[in-house]
């Protein structure tokens, strides 16, 4: 396998069995599974490397896939598209990607809410598992490689035009180009130009999980610290609209983790109507009588202690303490015992619902993935072949499915990747080979 390869190597009239355009994951599991049923198989690849974005998933750990529960619960969180998917999770679910995985050396570990990561924290190593893959079956992989167009005629793909005018010809292509999150990367929509020139209906992409900026100041002070066990209201017109729980990071310009990403394309929908803010529960396990309750016991048994000091006894690290007592008004020197009802009270309230007020939410650059895409109505995902175009597959993140946050999305590259490079191989007839 060429891994170094440029268009200038390449044979003009080859005829591939199958093209892949994408070196991201469910591109490199398209055309190593391809190739393993004995198709030719070629892969296009416009960055000087393979796997740019894969390399930084997880925060370079790779959470590769989600365990918390069966297929049937992993695609309830699909938000609608769950119908269209059963058939290619009987092929490539959860269970036989893990395997997949593990029979090649990469040993795989699970932690909180099901996340799956390999053993090293490496996303390197599973980048490498799937380099080996595709270098068993002999795929060549050509970098270096934009594609610019594809040339289509009576209802099939019969080229695909790359810079410098070279042509590339196969009798099956698989575009796994990814969506327009972390544009550095790569992923830069241009997918979507293709497919809709071919008369596919593409619904905007848009930041889906993406981080959220706070106006506020004190917000940016807090930056690195991470609250596990947050209860976030979100709040518009003075009225809940939906509360989210679990791990919040402070950032430099708000707030990201986990179940913030996941609640970003709500609070983006509410934005246009006026302003929102999340009221942050650092105690979801107490009511308000609760809270006052620990903070009169605190206060009457470190009375003779100053409440700057007791302040960390609430929260964790000096810079997270010095926040909270700025927030509460309260003198830092006064002993506890003459902290007033009134000051404990306003401390109540800021412990258990502190207002941020959103600003909005980070722009596609910044989303771990954008929404939209080719709707899978258009798609037949028993094998991830185009309606539109008979020799044209789609996988990955060039499908409009939204998904939440913890290995979701690249499940559904090993999954769909998986299914369109088995169904590829195997539509082509002996009399083509």
């Amino acid at each position: 396998m060429c891994l170094e390869g440029t268009i200038e190597h390449m044979e003009d009239r080859t005829i591939w069995d199958v093209a892949v355009i994408g070196g991201g994951p469910s591109g490199m599991m398209a055309a190593g599974r391809a190739a393993e049923l004995g198709a030719r198989t070629i892969l296009l690849e416009k960055n000087s490397a393979l796997g740019k974005k894969l390399l930084i998933t997880g925060g370079g750990r790779c959470n590769l896939t989600n365990a918390d529960g069966d297929t049937r619960e992993f695609l309830s969180k699909l938000k609608g598209n769950d119908k269209f998917l059963f058939s290619p999770f009987s092929q490539m679910d959860i269970e036989r990607t893990l395997s997949f995985f593990n029979t090649r050396g990469l040993k795989t570990k699970v932690e909180a809410e099901g996340r799956v990561f390999p053993v090293d924290d490496k996303a390197r190593s599973v980048l490498e598992t799937l380099v080996v893959y595709m270098k068993q079956g002999r795929v060549t992989v050509r970098t270096k490689c934009p594609v610019r167009r594809l040339v289509a005629s009576e209802g099939n793909i019969k080229s695909i035009e790359c810079a410098e005018g070279i042509s590339v010809y196969a009798k099956r292509v698989i575009i796994s180009v990814g969506g327009m999150s972390y544009s550095e990367t790569g992923s830069t929509g241009e997918g979507f130009d293709w497919l809709a020139l071919l008369g596919h209906a593409i619904k905007k992409p848009n930041a889906s999980l993406v981080p959220i900026a706070i106006h506020d100041t004190w917000v940016k002070k807090l930056q690195g610290i991470t609250v596990p066990d947050a209860k976030m209201n979100v709040m518009q017109d003075g009225k809940k609209r939906f509360t989210r729980k679990g791990r919040l990071l402070f950032t430099h310009f708000g707030v990201s983790g986990p179940t913030v990403l996941n609640m970003s394309r709500d609070v983006r929908d509410l934005l246009p109507y006026g302003p929102v803010t999340i009221e942050l529960d650092l105690f979801p396990a107490l009511d308000h009588g609760g809270m006052n309750e620990k903070l009169e016991k605190l206060f009457r048994k470190e009375g003779n202690k100053k409440f700057k000091n007791v302040a960390g006894v609430l929260v964790v690290g000096a810079t997270f303490r010095k926040v909270i007592v700025g927030l509460s008004k309260i003198n830092p020197d006064k002993f506890c015992h003459s902290v007033t009802r009134e000051e404990r009270l306003k401390l109540v309230a800021i412990l258990k619902g502190v207002q941020m007020r959103v600003e909005g939410v980070l722009g596609k650059n910044k989303a771990i993935i954008t929404s939209g895409g080719v709707p899978l109505t258009e798609v037949d995902t028993k094998t991830m072949r185009s309606k539109l175009c008979g020799n044209l597959y789609l996988t990955g993140d060039v499908l409009d499915i939204d998904r939440p946050s913890g290995g979701y999305s690249l499940q559904l590259c090993w999954t769909t990747g998986y299914v369109a490079g088995t169904a590829a191989a195997r539509s082509i007839s002996s009399t083509e080979k």
